[in-house]
């Protein structure tokens, strides 16, 4: 992160790049928003902009990364409530349905800039596939502290399940697509179960 050499904080000028940025990516594409409109609209000079993040590609980069770490803090939130891993699921699951809801809602951030950069080599795809990792390892962990035995299959069920309700909530009613991935989830967590022996109270 560039800071100021003054006084050591963040630049306001590369927030303001950055929160300009992730609003015009995310609402237009990628593609579709310039380097100039992009400095214009966070009133920065394109020597400013090119100061802090040196190409386009870079502020890309740092868009997603703001989209990551705003998912890892769901998760984390999710987890520091101390719930059974069972209701943790489910809250990070109605985190998601939540933000899904939302008016400005434009389907997952991830899944839109992949399908902007399909070379498996390029940065970006790179990027996005590290993120969808680390969510399934995630989801892996918590299914894993439910029952004792392997749980990628089920962490990839729920993944699919997570990434169709994304992709379809802003295409169809938010709210239907909502009810279907939580009573997906809840259909998950009760076969995920239904082998183990003695089934938790809480599914």
């Amino acid at each position: 992160m560039v800071r100021s050499e003054s006084k050591g904080r963040p630049s306001e000028a590369r927030a303001r790049l950055l929160d300009t940025a992730c609003r015009l990516f995310y609402a237009e594409g990628i593609h579709a928003v310039g380097v100039d409109r992009i400095a214009t609209e966070a009133r920065v000079t394109r020597a400013t902009f090119y100061r802090h993040f040196p190409s386009k590609e870079d502020l890309v980069l740092a868009y997603l990364g703001e989209a990551d770490a705003a998912m890892r803090r769901r998760a984390d939130e999710a987890v520091a409530a101390g719930l059974p891993a069972a209701d943790t699921i489910r809250a990070l699951s109605k985190s998601i349905a939540g933000s899904i809801q939302t008016p400005s809602y434009r389907g997952c951030a991830f899944l839109n800039a992949v399908a902007e950069f399909p070379d498996p080599d390029h940065p970006v795809h790179v990027a996005v596939l590290a993120h969808r990792q680390w969510f399934l390892d995630k989801v892996t962990e918590l299914l894993a502290d439910i029952r004792e035995t392997p749980a990628e299959a089920a962490a990839h069920h729920f993944v699919m399940m997570r990434d169709g309700a994304t992709a379809a909530g802003c295409l169809f009613d938010p709210v239907m697509v909502c009810d279907t991935f939580l009573r997906g989830v809840e259909g998950l967590l009760r076969r995920h179960v239904a082998n183990s022996g003695t089934e938790p109270a809480d599914v």
